[in-house]
């Protein structure tokens, strides 16, 4: 699991954060417990013993992360609103340079206003955030069984394709730098 968490974050930030939104949920599901964790979730996990304590541990850090932030209940880690943040700000660089993410960004507008218009008076956050949530939504539905509407389809794949160039020039960046 925490294999899988570094290599989505190496090849695509957007998978990285819906993957890590999940095991905040897992971790809240079962109310940060420990021992339900490991007996119900790392012990099925088909992986040698060695590698399932470094599970643990890593689910363990998760955990105590989450406490120390008040997480269990709802919210996501610092460390991932970081990353949103620096989406956010990627995002508002393309859109003054980059035509191509300019035309993608047109194609989701539509959506990012329906959920700003349905949420009401609840808080749905900055334009990256609505992106996440409405692909880690569909997954959410699907993982329950629940009905998704074409309009919601639609959505989330205007969603996944503003994260998918995001993350394109989010690797390119951070490549870059490290060079």
């Amino acid at each position: 699991m925490k294999a899988v968490a570094d290599r989505k974050k190496a090849e695509h930030i957007g998978e990285y954060l819906i993957y890590m939104y999940q095991m905040e949920d897992l971790i809240r599901s079962y109310q940060g417990n420990m021992e339900d964790i490991f007996t119900y979730v790392i012990s099925h996990y088909p992986v040698p013993e060695d590698e399932k304590l470094e599970i643990k541990t890593w689910f363990a850090a998760l955990t105590a992360q989450m406490r120390e932030e008040n997480l269990l209940d709802k919210g996501h880690l610092k460390s991932l609103q970081e990353i949103v943040s620096t989406l956010l700000d990627l995002h508002y660089q393309l859109l003054k340079s980059n035509a191509g993410y300019v035309q993608t960004y047109h194609q989701v507008k539509p959506y990012l206003l329906e959920t700003i218009e349905a949420a009401g008076s609840e808080e749905v956050g900055n334009e990256i955030q609505m992106c996440l949530n409405g692909v880690y939504g569909l997954l959410l539905c699907r993982l329950l069984g629940k009905k998704v509407s074409d309009r919601q389809l639609e959505a989330a794949e205007a969603f996944g394709n503003v994260l998918a160039q995001l993350a394109f020039y989010y690797q390119q960046k951070t490549v870059f730098s490290c060079n």
